[in-house]
């Protein structure tokens, strides 16, 4: 009888964060070693239960000594890394990411359901965003209230892709995607058909849920009452690995 295979143990090593030494262990991420020490490195794309995309470009980290930026949730570790989350550079890009987005669509707090629990707003209020740089854009877009329960609002998106991937990796449906290129993309459901005619959406919530903003929504709700649930992430994603 052959003898069962053995999974070798990932390699452990030390990198630094903002010159303290922290263990890493192989296939980590930066983000991932970051937040397993307590270390805060703001993100609006990633989420705990669904894989890296890299978009918003909010947790890009300063590595060293070259003092190249990278995105810390696709950047993998290695041995005697070193790198910087919160050097003057990096604040200042993020505070112009965020303000970025505000003016490329149509982000009115006072009136938007998820006033109050918006990533996008606490994000704003952490990087002391008060005010706008650039011009705003003020596009015409469309809000598709074509479902019988929920409500896509493209003012509000800010094209995360949180919804298509855990359409995609946890609810199996595959029902959203992204359309266009540049400022024109969009968030479309199946061949750009109205939400409520997707053959393929289950109506299970997941996407309106892990929405960091109020693009997507429940229908029936007033502002501020949009609160969203996502624990649910990790624990769907390490049943699928078990299948």
């Amino acid at each position: 009888m052959s003898p069962l295979p053995v999974t070798p143990l990932p390699e452990t090593f030390t990198i630094k964060i903002n010159d303290v030494d922290v263990t890493a262990q192989s296939g980590q991420t930066v983000l991932q070693v970051a937040r397993e020490n307590n270390i805060d490195v703001p993100s609006l794309c990633n989420l705990e239960g669904l894989t890296a995309w890299g978009g918003c470009r909010l947790c890009l980290v300063e590595v060293l000594p070259q003092g190249r930026l990278m995105p810390a949730c696709t950047t993998a570790c290695y041995q005697h890394m070193e790198l910087l989350t919160h050097s003057p550079r990096l604040v200042q890009y993020r505070k112009m990411i965020v303000e970025l987005m505000f003016a490329e669509r149509n982000h009115i707090c006072s009136v938007c359901v998820s006033n109050g629990h918006c990533d996008l707003q606490d994000m704003a209020v952490k990087l002391g965003v008060t005010h706008i740089h650039v011009p705003y854009r003020y596009p015409s877009l469309p809000v598709d209230s074509s479902h019988k329960d929920f409500r896509l609002d493209h003012n509000r998106c800010i094209l995360c892709s949180r919804c298509v991937r855990v359409c995609d990796e946890i609810e199996g449906a595959h029902t959203k995607g992204v359309s266009g290129r540049g400022i024109d993309c969009m968030i479309v459901n199946d061949l750009a058909a109205p939400w409520g005619e997707s053959d393929t959406c289950t109506s299970c919530s997941k996407c309106v849920h892990v929405c960091p903003t109020g693009a997507l929504t429940e229908k029936g709700t007033s502002a501020g009452e949009m609160a969203k649930r996502r624990k649910f992430l990790p624990y769907l994603s390490l049943m699928r690995e078990d299948d």
